[in-house]
């Protein structure tokens, strides 16, 4: 089967200066050179290991999304981009276009959704989808032909699949992230969740209602109602 690999871009971009931050590399113009080292290496690695016939890189796009709309508070709690990756984005970009690889970005929309659409797209299409990320929302996303490919510590990759995510967050089927992270909340995202209900209650009440739909549905078999 063919393969399609998608790329979070800024993922990837941000372990790969972290990497090296005890010992950034820098060039003879004295530019921190480390993101772009590092994301190179990591795509020539897949290019020459996996040799996917597709490739895309996914990037989020300046400004906000239709996150921030609905949650104005979304990712407010992150720092600030490093000034070292704002200057190397455009150069990995200017490489991607001279090796003809596609850089998705759409307005409104971070790489998540980009990727996301694309994966569910390729459903049918008689190719085996990769989604390139440390990001653990892409869970929900994975399915029969959709895996995560996910960078290991210290080298090496990870491919997630269904039993994979099932079996690491206790659910019954990888859709069921999105109940989860609801209820538990998302500190990455600065999404409180539930009051009060931590990754083990979540758990138990997926489990025990399957979405979160149905939960608010049977809100009066919960345990401390009256």
């Amino acid at each position: 089967m063919d393969k399609l690999f998608l790329f979070d871009a800024y993922a990837l971009i941000y372990r790969a200066y972290y990497a090296f931050i005890r010992a950034p590399r820098i060039n003879s113009k004295g530019q921190n050179t480390s993101a772009i080292l590092g994301f190179c290496n990591t795509l020539q690695e897949i290019l020459s290991k996996e040799k996917p016939k597709y490739l895309g890189v996914a990037f989020d796009p300046h400004g906000l999304t239709f996150r921030n709309e609905i949650f104005p508070e979304y990712k407010a709690q992150r720092e600030k981009t490093p000034e070292d990756i704002l200057i190397a984005v455009p150069i990995i970009k200017d490489i991607l276009d001279a090796m003809n690889i596609p850089v998705l970005m759409v307005e409104g929309f971070e790489a998540d959704d980009v990727i996301g659409t694309l994966a569910k797209a390729a459903v049918g299409e008689g190719v085996e989808t990769y989604m390139l990320t440390s990001d653990k929302d892409y869970g929900q996303l994975i399915g029969d032909t959709v895996k995560m490919y996910r960078p290991r510590h210290g080298g090496g990759y990870e491919v997630i699949g269904t039993a994979q995510i099932n079996e690491k967050y206790g659910i019954s089927r990888p859709s069921q992230v999105i109940d989860l992270l609801a209820l538990m909340g998302d500190a990455a995202d600065n999404f409180p969740g539930c009051p009060g209900v931590g990754e083990k209650t979540a758990v138990k009440l997926i489990n025990e209602f399957d979405t979160v739909d149905n939960l608010l549905e049977h809100t009066d078999q919960l345990k401390g109602t009256d």
